[in-house]
């Protein structure tokens, strides 16, 4: 008994901290730091506000650079508004830089596989509007939160997930894929739930809708989505059927409550 009155008073207590920081935060986001590459409180908001209403993402990587805007074409044309351009993909910078020209406003374009502040910053320069590192690296999330540009880091345990919020992260990436799926990310999220979570592994055109029910505030489309066959048969109409399938999926579970 003692120790369950602990527990929620120290989740109370970090509820409070969490409604606190978000205040503050929101506060001191308001005046510039002429940091470079700084963006705007309103920028942040705006991003943050497209994940919670549209809450799936298009995580694409390809082989061949010509392979990678007709996959994510095709992935846009089947409904997708929010994409990320992956590090790994051959000329992903001038890839992620073409669809920011074009939809711009419409369609939110970020950048993945972010290892190094120094490939944040060229990520940035490109156009890109969030950033995704494949595991916690609380120096990229500082870089990204001093300057108002959402971060999402891949965490593993719920540890990871905590430190990658404490350390400013607003969402924090599932990554890889965890035994059970959307139940693990319902009890986590009912234990911890300051978090925001964004399961990208294991997530498919079936049960992406599933993962947002449980308590994930977006998911991410990999494998399921991009298809490595019909990519490479050229067959992208495949690419654009499957994006129809999961967002169908997606819209079913309804918009995400920011914390």
């Amino acid at each position: 008994m003692a120790l369950r009155q602990v527990t929620a008073r120290s989740i109370s207590s970090l509820s409070s901290v969490t409604s606190s920081r978000s205040r503050t935060t929101g506060i001191i986001r308001s005046f510039s730091s002429g940091l470079d590459r700084e963006k705007s409180a309103e920028n942040y908001d705006q991003v943050l506000d497209k994940f919670a209403q549209i809450r799936a993402c298009a995580v694409l990587r390809t082989a061949t650079s010509d392979a990678c805007p007709k996959a994510m074409q095709a992935a846009i044309d089947g409904g997708f508004k929010i994409v990320e351009f992956t590090l790994t993909t051959p000329d992903c910078l001038q890839h992620l830089s073409d669809f920011r020209a074009k939809y711009d406003g419409d369609v939110l374009v970020g950048c993945g596989t972010i290892l190094t502040t120094e490939d944040a910053e060229n990520a940035v320069d490109a156009g890109s509007e969030f950033i995704i590192t494949p595991v916690m690296l609380p120096d990229v999330i500082e870089w990204c939160k001093e300057r108002n540009i959402v971060c999402v880091p891949g965490c593993q345990t719920p540890t990871e997930l905590v430190n990658a919020y404490r350390h400013g992260a607003p969402l924090q990436k599932l990554f890889p894929g965890v035994a059970g799926g959307p139940m693990w990310v319902k009890a986590v999220s009912s234990a911890l739930p300051f978090l925001s979570i964004n399961p990208t592994s294991g997530v498919d055109l079936d049960n992406a809708g599933d993962f947002l029910k449980m308590g994930a505030a977006s998911v991410g489309l990999v494998a399921p989505l991009f298809d490595p066959a019909a990519i490479a048969n050229g067959d992208f109409d495949t690419v654009a059927a499957n994006a129809a399938k999961v967002m169908a999926n997606v819209r079913e579970a309804g918009p995400y409550i920011r914390k």
